[in-house]
């Protein structure tokens, strides 16, 4: 049958510190493996020799779970070869290779266990490792391996690997002490590998446990062969349960280990005590139940993990001396101490009964307190007596079906008595129930106290229906002052006891008995603070536990009409309120508005305000974030009385974030934009209407140059018609005018775009650049200056300049109707009147903001209706400029100018004639020839 083979790492390439290939020989959950050394060079090699020469049936191999070599080959040789011999690589021969996968759909998080079937002889097996796969995590292109099992047979060299006739005949017909040795090779199982030696199990199992399953597993062979069938039965429960034992074992000690390398030596102690507590546990039990004797069982803390013993000599004498290391654990027992206990499989004759345990194995046990460890980590319970009493009193106990048994449900034995203390603290149910029952609720076993919470259950389930008010009274109070002291139990156990209890009272004692809603109070109001104190519990589960118990109880119709759980939940919180207590009664508060409202409740807008208002305050911000939905479930039921606790929306407030994120939460409720939403639409309307401005820049510019072109061909037309005027009147002797000045044509064709408004069209000498400031700030019938903020801005945007740029933009708001921009203290009876004129999409109409009126729609049409002759009777600078244009007319500007016979009088207009003489300021004569 083939089995664990032990050997020693010979060679290798190289590792890196502190993952040496040593580590392959140790199979154990804390193991490292071997890791080769980081950017190395490909292929890596390691060379394995066998303790003896041997059949290899199968070979495992756990690789890492990122550290992943693309191919793995193994060799074989039955000797080492010499190195700087010129044919080494001759001596192995190849078996193969297997393809490891890139572990990329487990998230690199799961480690492969890669079985290989081989058929192969030999002492030396050697591994190649090709290069990495390649992932984010592997850093440095390096290979690993945590594990590697080898099973196989033992095999002689002169020996044929199967059996003769005549060995097999003999085994069947005469199982002697010689054939014994034959077992499990001859019986149709040469191919069968036993659990026990699958690498799995050593990986994840604690070596003593591994150890002691071991032991069991023989026994159980030996019960078989004895045909002791009651034994074996047992034997293979209590390996199934060992099992796991052991993986809980081995999970621990990696949480230690964890522990220690963070240098959390609390939690690293903590877990220390319960695997011993645990182990403790254990192993009373298995040597109560005479399974093995635990006083010959090494210990961990004794003898450290180290890899197989090898001798110089890999083969062995004997075949029983070598399948010792078939266990390949470091907490193999030496084989001076104890030779007879490592043979896999004994032969009767040889076995001898196991001793009764000795006083000597009691030092080994630790003591530690059990209560003082959580629930869920806490081992079996144990029996309820001494170890050496139950072997007096019981010479031969009969065992139960399991190794590790759970308790019964009912109470055996006797708890400890009370103390003095707890005679006075609980004479009054001890009048009730009797000094014995209340003892198993004061217990220091955390077994006695849930029973006696379920013997009172069933007491007071099975009291009678005739019985007395007073009587039943009587019984349920009492049963309530045990069902208060178990609510703050640390057993979670002992915890849904109570609370068990107390739903039957409250749902089924009282109104089977109709005892009135007093009793109900009484139950609510003794046990509701110890109920809602658990819900600070340390352990999650005790604190779910609790608060869907509350959630629960309010519930009960015989419960929310007193409304005492709505009452205790809004008392204010404490300064020193722990966050865990406070987070939890948050949360229970929100849930009970959800399920019962504030009408007729017990919640009001005032409790529940003034109590969310406080827990705002609260250090944690689990806390506040509670508290603001709490506040935002009463927004949606009472708006008004809410605000009244809350300070004004304004900037001051907003500052808080708390405070912002609650009303921008108001604001979803009511349909409303929030703050960011606003301004990220006003940001958007700043930026189209800056892109408009752009547009109509580039309009004007487009314009302007438009018109230095016409100036341009202007001038050019006049100069070529005063070229030709001398050759027309050539027969005349008339003196002949001089040529215009052609440089002052081309200096004012450059001064043009000076001079020019690009808003009016209006052009002038004085516009320099402080004239051109006065006629925007005084003079252009396209501008405005700003009531509010005195900054000029044109006409057709005013009311954009009002809504989004205005220093009291905030004061303003927009009408729906006419989209003109409205105080928002007159906005409301503006809206209401609908007097206003309804404005049109651009491409239909423009709005004028000073007459309200709609026209054409364009660019040019602002013009049109601001500057023309029938402008904006509203656009107080076109009219003041009509005015200065009849004042100028009749002030005799048509009068001829001396030198300039019969010309017409000279008028400021947007776009002026090129100049072909003299202008209206010139005095100038013609110069004589």
């Amino acid at each position: 049958m083939p089995h664990k083979i032990g050997f020693a790492v010979v060679s290798s390439s190289g590792n890196e510190d502190g993952y040496s290939a040593n580590e392959l020989m140790v199979h154990a959950p804390t193991v490292n493996g071997w890791r080769s050394t980081r950017s190395c060079l490909y292929p890596q090699v390691i060379i394995l020799q066998l303790v003896e020469r041997c059949r290899i049936r199968k070979l495992q191999l756990l690789a890492h779970q990122y550290m992943i070599s693309a191919k793995i080959e193994f060799y074989v040789s039955d000797s080492l070869p010499e190195y700087f011999s010129p044919n080494q690589s001759d001596r192995f021969q190849r078996l193969g290779y297997v393809s490891l996968s890139d572990n990329e759909k487990t998230g690199f998080k799961a480690r492969e266990l890669k079985s290989v079937h081989v058929d192969a002889m030999g002492q030396y097996l050697k591994l190649i490792f090709h290069k990495n796969h390649v992932n984010r995590y592997n850093l440095y292109n390096q290979v690993a391996l945590v594990a590697i099992n080898v099973l196989g047979d033992a095999v002689d060299g002169e020996m044929a690997s199967t059996p003769t006739k005549e060995q097999l005949i003999e085994h069947y017909l005469h199982n002697t002490h010689e054939d014994s040795a034959l077992d499990g090779t001859y019986l149709g199982k040469l191919d069968s590998i036993s659990p026990l030696d699958d690498l799995a199990f050593d990986m994840y199992q604690d070596p003593e446990v591994a150890q002691i399953i071991r032991q069991l597993d023989e026994k159980k062979q030996d019960a078989v062969r004895l045909e002791r069938y009651d034994l074996a039965k047992k034997l293979k429960q209590a390996i199934a349960d060992l099992q796991k034992v052991g993986e809980r074992l081995g999970r621990y000690e990696v949480e230690k280990r964890c522990a220690v390398e963070k240098e959390d030596y609390d939690v690293a102690k903590l877990k220390k005590q319960q695997m011993d507590e645990y182990r403790r546990k254990v192993y009373l039990e298995i040597e109560l139940h005479n399974l093995l004797d635990m006083g010959l069982i090494q210990r961990t803390e004794e003898f450290p993990l180290e890899p197989l013993g090898y001798s110089g000599s890999p083969r062995q004498p004997k075949p029983k001396e070598s399948s010792k290391h078939k266990q390949g654990k470091s907490i193999e027992k030496a084989p001076k101490s104890e030779p007879e206990r490592v043979s896999p499989n004994p032969t009767p004759p040889q076995r001898t009964p196991t001793p009764p345990p000795t006083p000597q194995a009691q030092p080994l046990i630790p003591k530690i307190n059990i209560d003082a460890l959580p629930y869920d980590e806490r081992p079996l319970p144990a029996l309820r007596k001494q170890m050496g009493e139950t072997q007096n009193q019981l010479p031969e106990p009969e065992p139960p079906e399991s190794a590790i048994t759970a308790r019964s449900t009912g109470i055996t034995g006797e708890p400890e008595p009370l103390t003095e203390k707890a005679v006075r603290e609980a004479s009054f149910p001890i009048e009730v129930y009797g000094e014995g029952l209340v003892a198993g609720a004061y217990s220091k076993t955390w077994s006695y106290r849930e029973d006696a919470l379920l013997a009172i259950y069933k007491k007071l389930m099975e009291v009678p229906a005739g019985t007395s008010k007073d009587d039943l009274k009587t019984m349920m109070r009492a049963a309530v002052f045990l069902v208060r002291k178990a609510l703050v139990d640390k057993v979670a156990s002992v915890f849904q006891a109570s609370l068990k209890l107390l739903k039957m009272i409250i749902t089924q004692y009282i109104p089977k008995h109709k005892l009135g809603k007093v009793e109900t109070s009484h139950c609510v109001e003794r046990t509701l603070p110890n109920l809602i104190a658990k819900t600070g519990d340390s352990t999650t589960r005790l604190r779910i536990v609790a608060t869907d118990f509350i959630q629960e109880m309010a519930l009960f119709k015989e419960v929310r009409p007193l409304q005492a759980i709505p009452a205790e939940l809004v008392k204010p919180l404490k300064p020193n309120t722990p966050t865990r207590l406070a987070l939890s009664q948050l949360e229970l508060l929100e849930r009970l508005l959800k399920d019962l409202g504030t009408d007729n409740s017990g919640f009001t807008a005032d409790n529940v305000m003034q109590f969310a208002m406080g827990a705002l305050e609260h250090s944690a911000s689990e806390v506040r974030d509670t508290a603001v939905r709490i506040i935002q479930i009463m927004y949606r039921k009472n708006k008004s009385a809410v605000l009244e606790y809350l300070p004004p929306d304004d900037a001051n407030t907003r500052r808080n974030i708390l405070y912002k994120n609650m009303f921008d939460g108001f604001a979803k409720i009511d349909g409303r934009p929030t703050e960011t939403q606003v301004k990220t639409q006003k940001k958007a309307a700043t930026q189209e209407a800056e892109k408009q401005k752009k547009e109509e820049i580039r309009a004007l510019q487009e314009q302007l140059a438009a018109l230095q072109e016409i100036q341009a061909e202007q001038v050019s037309k006049g100069k070529e018609r005063d070229t030709h005027k001398p050759s027309k009147a050539a027969g005349k002797k008339a003196p002949l005018v001089p040529p215009p000045d052609i440089g002052d044509d081309q200096s004012s064709v450059a001064n043009y775009l000076d001079n020019l408004c690009i808003f009016c069209g209006e052009k002038d000498d004085s516009f320099n650049e402080e004239g051109l400031d006065l006629h925007y700030w005084k003079n252009c019938p396209m501008l405005r200056r700003c009531e509010h903020c005195r900054q000029v801005v044109e006409i057709a945007s005013l009311m954009d300049h009002l809504l989004t740029e205005c220093d009291k933009k905030d004061s303003f708001g927009k009408c729906p109707r006419c989209t003109e921009a409205i105080p928002k203290q007159e906005l409301t009876e503006h809206v209401r009147a609908k007097a206003c004129t309804p404005a049109k999409s651009d491409k239909v109409a423009n709005h004028c903001p000073l007459c309200h009126e709609n026209f054409a729609p364009g660019e040019e049409s602002w013009k049109s209706h601001l500057m023309g002759k029938e402008s904006c009777k509203m656009n107080q600078r076109r009219m003041q400029r009509t005015q200065q244009m009849q004042q100028g007319k009749t002030g005799g500007l048509s009068v001829t100018k001396p030198g300039v016979k019969g010309r017409s009088p000279s008028i400021v207009t947007k776009i002026p004639a090129p100049k072909t003489g003299l202008n209206k300021t010139s005095s100038r004569t013609p110069a004589k020839r």
